[in-house]
């Protein structure tokens, strides 16, 4: 097998025959081994009966139908682990992303060597509202990553299998895959301009909330990979600093009541925030020996509903 090539697909009933045509084709042209995973996250559409029927009509292709929509993370998560490909490319299903892009992609994983090409929407065929936020965004990830890619959110990326084999997504963390590969120690990360096509079908599933979470993992993502098998050096770091202060401020009120014969400590503003400063070191200490508990504990599993899957033959992969 040489491609796998993973889609999400959530309401895009109209485009799935003809996106799974043009994969077809490309990968036939170009003698690529492929297949093609259809992950429905829980569409309430007809996306699912496209797939059924897209997995006769093709033996390649194979569907795997979620009972909800878990999110876009999720059905890369299950994509990957059912991914058997040597390259793994990433694609929407909205057929804005070229298919033809995939036979280069292909090459630069196996040929030059890269672990993650992220494609490169130079051109974008979306409206202001959808560029602008993505931008802040990527400059955003850039300076906080140090990873020098001009889009993370592209859908359309190549990894090497023993990538995808290695990382977890969840959340929002599909847009910051390039992140969680670096900090796997996967860190031949490329980047290729890829054609982006206007939308032909359907609606766009963006939204302004989609930014906010995004915000909100790049940060678990940054905290995880700094503190996460160690989660003691941060709590227990600063909940000891606190403390210290804390006692620090007490000792000082006692002796300046026993040897400066000073009264009314009570209603200093100091004792307040001497007390208030031990009693949250504390917490912070018990918080980060809870967490480091857990964390030694924590089997790291995603587990999502799936409701059906379609074209897993145990028969030998051919062209789509």
């Amino acid at each position: 097998m040489d491609v796998s090539v993973v889609v999400p697909l959530f309401n895009e009933e109209e485009s799935l025959e003809e996106l799974v045509g043009w994969i077809d084709k490309v990968c036939t042209k170009n003698d690529l081994a492929c297949e093609v995973i259809l992950i429905d996250d829980g569409s309430t559409d007809k996306s699912w009966e496209k797939v059924e029927a897209l997995s006769e009509a093709y033996f390649a292709v194979k569907g795997i139908k979620f009972r909800r929509n878990y999110g876009k993370s999720a059905a890369l998560n299950v994509g990957f682990e059912a991914a058997e490909g040597d390259v793994v490319i990433t694609m929407d299903a909205d057929l804005q992303d070229n298919p033809d892009e995939i036979p280069g992609l292909y090459q630069m994983i196996k040929k030059e060597g890269y672990h993650l090409v992220s494609g490169w929407k130079k051109k974008r065929k979306d409206p202001l509202n959808k560029r602008i936020p993505s931008k802040f965004f990527n400059l955003f990830t850039q300076k906080v990553s140090g990873i020098k890619l001009h889009d993370f959110n592209c859908g359309l990326k190549a990894y090497d299998i023993q990538v995808v084999k290695n990382i977890e997504v969840y959340g929002e963390m599909h847009r910051y895959i390039p992140v969680i590969a670096k900090w796997h120690g996967f860190n031949r990360i490329g980047e290729k301009v890829v054609k982006h096509l206007p939308r032909k079908y359907g609606e766009t599933k963006f939204g302004i909330e989609r930014f906010m979470k995004g915000f909100l993992d790049l940060l678990s993502i940054m905290f995880v990979s700094k503190f996460g098998k160690r989660p003691m050096h941060l709590f227990g770091t600063l909940g000891t600093l606190l403390f210290t202060i804390g006692f620090a401020i007490a000792g000082y009120l006692t002796y300046a009541k026993v040897v400066m014969n000073e009264y009314n400590m009570t209603e200093r503003p100091l004792f307040y925030l001497g007390l208030l400063s031990m009693v949250i070191g504390s917490q912070l200490f018990m918080t980060g020996f809870l967490a480091e508990l857990l964390s030694r504990n924590n089997p790291d599993k995603n587990i999502y509903s799936i409701e059906k899957k379609q074209g897993f033959r145990k028969k030998k992969s051919v062209n789509v």
